[in-house]
């Protein structure tokens, strides 16, 4: 990829965000203290608050409608799997569109049945800190910018 077209990315992507937060959406951190989970969730859009999430600690959310949800989580990584061996054990659905492994997190998306999925999970000291996003996949470029923020604001 050229320096020049990275450069544009970033900067739509700079100015999406921007965008979503000038659009009047309210923001406010998460944290879940004994795992040292923290990440950025805009409250003004996920209202409802539903079960916590099977063998994690954390909270889903939705949005009023119930479009979307977000599923902020951390699970227990005894082992201290690798991001990657930590993705393969979760055995993710096949047709995976966009996948990023790095030695500090994996980030994967795609889309099922009409909905587009994307799950994030940093590793921490014993836990796979994580969220979890669903909408509907015709309303992904008025996700992208939330979703960028949720993520990218993902802290160990």
């Amino acid at each position: 990829m050229s320096a020049r077209k990275l450069t544009c990315i970033i900067v739509f992507n700079l100015a999406a965000i921007a965008a979503a937060t000038a659009a009047g959406v309210e923001w406010q951190s998460v944290v879940i203290a004994n795992t040292g989970l923290r990440v950025d969730v805009p409250v003004s859009i996920f209202t409802d608050e539903g079960p916590a999430p099977e063998g994690a600690q954390g909270r889903t959310l939705f949005t009023s409608d119930r479009r979307a949800d977000l599923t902020i989580k951390s699970v227990p990584n005894s082992a201290n799997d690798s991001p990657g061996v930590f993705l393969n054990k979760m055995r993710p659905p096949l047709g995976i569109q966009y996948k990023r492994v790095t030695s500090e997190f994996f980030a994967v998306s795609s889309i099922r049945n009409g909905r587009t999925w994307y799950n994030r999970c940093n590793r921490a000291n014993g836990y796979m800190n994580c969220i979890l996003i669903n909408y509907p996949a015709s309303e992904e470029r008025q996700w992208d910018a939330v979703v960028t923020r949720i993520s990218l604001s993902l802290a160990k």
